[in-house]
């Protein structure tokens, strides 16, 4: 599906000097490195976490994949076409859906955007109307179509965005930050429909996100990049059972107890009368679970992974 070999991208900037007749006929120019021979693959079907810092190279890598921007060299390969040569049958098959970035039209309703994108991707009437009516009722947004957009709340107009998007059923897709801005209840609508819309049309996806929580739920694969390069490449599952030996057990008690009988689990992360928190190591987990169900009066018990942002930072602390 993609295929990127040695992709560098350097941006060229006018470097002020002292003297204004040298900026006129002796401009000089400012180099920055923002993609430094990447190269990677991805194959059909698969949904990718591509994450870093700000200014790491996500987006324009992104916007490389897609055709807006022209590498400073290398090769890319994206559904066998050449992106920056922007023909309509390679166009056709991508979308690129951006956080808080507007397709629509302000006063006019959802709806008109998405017949005017039937028009430009060329989209039969019967496949317009069923695409529509299905993304409709996944999304839960069917009665919002209608309204002037102006009107809809963000987390709304991202899901005619999505839509909008998403109508002529590209077999590729790049989210760039899909959930920035929105509440925790719109975040968690828009992951669930990007899992079921993946699941349901086997569409290709590229994913970037600074809520780390989305690629943990959505990705099984994770591409990380810093300052253009790539550092890492491979299985989510292998950067959390490398980088995160512990796991939070947290605990709420029937009743106060001693801090003695507490002792022998470990420091409490968090002591609030009836409501413990700690970190375990992975490999003792067994053992002291054992011991807090057998002398804890436990009225509930939960056990998780550290946060994903916490296990990303020990990456980059130990890898950068």
């Amino acid at each position: 599906m993609i295929t990127v070999t040695n992709l560098t991208k350097i941006y060229k900037s006018p470097a002020k000097s002292k003297h204004v007749l040298s900026d006129i006929f002796n401009r000089k120019y400012r180099e920055t490195v923002a993609l430094n021979n990447v190269s990677f693959q991805v194959e059909p079907g698969e949904l990718v976490g591509f994450i870093g810092p700000n200014g790491a190279g996500k987006t324009t890598t992104l916007k490389i994949l897609s055709g807006i921007l022209y590498p400073t060299s290398g090769t890319i390969d994206v559904l066998g076409f050449v992106p920056f040569e922007k023909k309509h049958s390679f166009l056709r098959q991508i979308s690129f859906v951006i956080g808080q970035r507007n397709q629509l039209i302000w006063d006019l309703p959802a709806s008109d955007t998405f017949r005017l994108n039937q028009k430009i991707y060329e989209v039969q009437e019967g496949d317009f109307k069923k695409t529509v009516g299905g993304l409709g009722e996944i999304l839960n947004c069917t009665k919002l179509m209608d309204k002037p957009v102006k009107t809809l709340s963000l987390g709304e107009r991202m899901k005619m965005e999505l839509i909008a998007g998403l109508l002529h059923r590209p077999k590729l897709v790049f989210f760039d930050e899909p959930t920035i801005g929105l509440d925790i209840f719109s975040q968690s609508a828009i992951r669930d429909f990007i899992k079921t819309y993946q699941i349901e049309f086997k569409t290709t996806i590229m994913l970037t996100s600074h809520y780390l929580e989305d690629v943990k739920r959505l990705a099984k694969r994770l591409i990380i990049i810093n300052k253009g390069l790539i550092l890492y490449d491979g299985s989510l599952q292998t950067i959390l059972e490398k980088y995160s030996p512990v796991k939070k057990i947290r605990v709420v008690l029937d009743k106060p107890v001693e801090k003695e009988v507490i002792k022998p689990i470990g420091k409490p992360q968090t002591h609030a009368d009836t409501h413990l928190e700690f970190d375990i190591k992975k490999d003792d987990l067994p053992e002291k679970v054992k011991y807090i169900m057998k002398y804890l009066p436990v009225s509930d018990l939960t056990i998780e992974e550290e946060p994903i942002e916490e296990i990303i930072k020990t990456f980059f602390a130990k890898e950068t």
